[in-house]
Parts: C-alpha cells; sequence; structure tokens
C-alpha cells in the first residue's frame, strides 16, 4: 500500500506501526465482535418474529455470507477453486470460527475428511447459562455445505451430528466432507 493510500485509510493505516502480537489481538477482537453482531442480530429477530423465523433469516444470510468468506480465504491464500479435499481443509483453518473455537479435522485422506467443532463459543456460553444447545443443525448444512462447494463444487457435506442431535461430550458437531469423482 502507498503512503498515500495508508494516509487516506487511518483505520488500515494505524494498523502497519502494531507488533504482531498487538495485530493477532486485533484479529481475535474483530472475530469475537462479529460473532457478538451475528448473536445479538439472531436474537433481535428471534425476539420480534420467533426461533424459526430467525433460523430461516440466519439460514438465509448464512448462504451467501459463507461463500463470500470461503472465496476471499481462496482469494487471501492463493487457493484456485477444485482444490478438492486439501483446500478445503486449509481454508477451514483460516474462517472466523477458527479464531474463537476449538476445532479439528480427523480421517483426512485425499478423498474424505471429518472436521469437528470441539468446543463452539456460542453452544458452551448457553451450556454454562443452563441453556439448552443452540439448534443451529439446518443452518450448519447450508454454511458447511454452500462453504464446501465454494472451495471445490465436486465436494459433498454429510452431518454426522450437530444440535439438536444428540453428540458426545467431545464435540458439538462434525461434519464429512467428500470428493465426488466429477471433474470440474
Amino acid at each position: 500500500m502507498s503512503s498515500a493510500e495508508r494516509a487516506g485509510d487511518e483505520g488500515v493505516s494505524l494498523l502497519y506501526d502494531l507488533s504482531k502480537e498487538e495485530l493477532v489481538k486485533i484479529i481475535v477482537d474483530d472475530a469475537k465482535n462479529w460473532l457478538a453482531h451475528d448473536g445479538v442480530w439472531f436474537q433481535a429477530v428471534e425476539k420480534r418474529y420467533g426461533m424459526d423465523v430467525a433460523v430461516d433469516v440466519d439460514t438465509e444470510a448464512w448462504r451467501y455470507f459463507t461463500v463470500i468468506e470461503a472465496r476471499r480465504i481462496m482469494d487471501r491464500l492463493g487457493i484456485k477453486a477444485g482444490g478438492g479435499i486439501p483446500a478445503l481443509v486449509e481454508c477451514l483453518k483460516h474462517r472466523f470460527y477458527a479464531r474463537l473455537n476449538l476445532q479439528d479435522v480427523i480421517e483426512q485422506d485425499d478423498t474424505r475428511v471429518i472436521f469437528r467443532m470441539l468446543d463452539c463459543r456460542v453452544q458452551s456460553a448457553r451450556k454454562r447459562k443452563g441453556l439448552a444447545d443452540h439448534p443451529c443443525k439446518s443452518v450448519g448444512i447450508v454454511e458447511y455445505s454452500e462453504f464446501a462447494k465454494a472451495i471445490d463444487p465436486r465436494i459433498k457435506t454429510n452431518c454426522i451430528a450437530c444440535p439438536p442431535d444428540e453428540h458426545p461430550e467431545t464435540f458439538w458437531c462434525a461434519w464429512e466432507f467428500t470428493l465426488s469423482g466429477e471433474s470440474i
């Protein structure tokens, strides 16, 4: 970025003089702010129109946001569409959620992978408050399916478990991604 461009965007230009530790702190804080906005937005819709409408609206929002997020991650990392399971696994590491939640990948090979959310900030907060799991499966199906398809249209997504499904204490949700034999 040129000095003229830096001077015109104070919100970005001030970042250039910060340490790596300060930048990481800002990235994590920005991710928390994003998630807080997502939560209060959802609660406002739920309060006004009820849970079913809130989930429907949230699903539609995620249908578009997750594709935007996937494409921006791919651009940032120089990943081309059609990169299969390795590209998906790499992009999952760079989502906003990866800054806030504990996740892992198991059983990975060239055509299949299992992705698990071991600790979910939203669900853990609900648990601490004595609330039931947030029923996010219908949103998650759209979110993860569309994210994976943006990375590689050949990837199919299967929900292993996600609230309101029963799940073990070791994870909140788990997703299986498989690469079909179709070429792109």
